[in-house]
């Protein structure tokens, strides 16, 4: 299965080095010429992920039209940006894994939803799970889900992908792997603003606990199963997002726990905190099904000016209740 991947950032670039294993070919779309020219000519991806040597059999290019040729292609464009890129590269049946993590602002679609409705007849699967670019491409121990309604062409695309340190854990639940990839980005946000502001580990584990549940009342309401939220895609990615700057979502909080303001943090545009923008969608949608996300309405609140204290003070006054039920 010659495989494809739309996006060069730094995670596109080490699943490409994934799909490119035992020397099978793979062809990279990145939008910046830049990185283009710098994997063909050096192997290196010089702008996103320099210190990793990159197999010749990776090719780069900076259009879409050549990836028409793959028989399966990894997503991982920016979720905000899925829309357009998979617009641009026409309509088609070619399986689409969607590597992307978050809520399209306006429709309040997930991205596999966005892709079905550009895509309507192409099998759409899922890959999630707790996964530091670097850390895949260095061939450290890493296991995610990979999530896909046809049954039989998800265990094809994950026996394709799986290696000896990249181990594929098959689901059908495409609806709870989305989701799980797509809240915990917001909670990374509040875990580093508990880091940013130095409100300690009890803080911290008691956020992740609650950010949980909060992720599980959204998935149910939404169709995913409570133990896909549970597995790697939910529960196993949040736990390394909201531990660790380098998590982007986790060091954006960092900086908006120590004062500082989300539009200073978030002026980098070669890199995207995709919690940032998903955080408002969720809010809205949450809001709208009825469902209680004190964690992500306290993120949004940050992220448009308001002060630590105060919100997290706001936070901790909330009226007790039972932790269940």
């Amino acid at each position: 299965m010659k495989i494809g991947v739309i996006g060069g950032g730094a995670w596109g670039t080490a699943l490409a080095q994934v799909a490119a294993r035992g020397e099978r070919e793979v062809v990279l779309w990145a939008r910046e010429p830049e990185v283009v020219a710098a994997i063909n000519e050096t192997h290196v991806n010089s702008v996103f992920l320099s210190a990793v040597p990159l197999p010749e059999t990776i090719r780069a290019t900076g259009d879409l039209g050549e990836l028409r040729h793959c028989e399966a292609l990894l997503v991982v464009a920016p979720a905000q940006h899925v829309r357009a890129v998979l617009s641009a590269f026409g309509s088609g049946t070619m399986p689409l894994v969607l590597c992307a993590k978050g809520i399209e602002a306006g429709t309040q679609l997930l991205v596999g939803e966005v892709a079905h409705a550009v895509h309507p007849n192409a099998p759409i699967a899922v890959l999630s799970g707790p996964t530091f670019a670097h850390e895949v491409a260095a061939g450290q121990p890493t296991a995610v889900t990979l999530a896909c309604e046809d049954e039989a062409l998800g265990a094809r695309l994950a026996e394709r992908l799986a290696g000896p340190a990249f181990r594929t854990y098959a689901s059908n639940d495409v609806i709870g792997a989305e989701i799980g990839g797509a809240v915990k980005n917001v909670l990374a946000i509040a875990c580093g603003v508990v880091e940013g502001a130095g409100l300690g580990q009890n803080a911290r584990a008691a956020l992740i606990a609650r950010g949980f549940a909060e992720m599980t009342r959204f998935g149910l309401a939404r169709g995913a199963r409570a133990a896909t939220l549970a597995g790697l895609s939910g529960l196993g990615d949040l736990v390394l997002t909201c531990s660790s700057t380098n998590s982007r979502n986790f060091s954006l909080g960092v900086g908006l726990g120590e004062g500082r303001a989300a539009t200073e943090l978030l002026a980098d545009r070669r890199t995207v905190a995709e919690g940032a923008f998903t955080a408002p969608v969720l809010r809205e949608a949450a809001l709208a099904a009825g469902i209680d996300m004190p964690v992500c309405d306290a993120v949004c609140a940050l992220l448009g000016g308001a002060d630590v204290q105060d919100v997290v003070g706001a936070l901790l006054a909330r009226p007790l209740t039972r932790e269940y039920g």
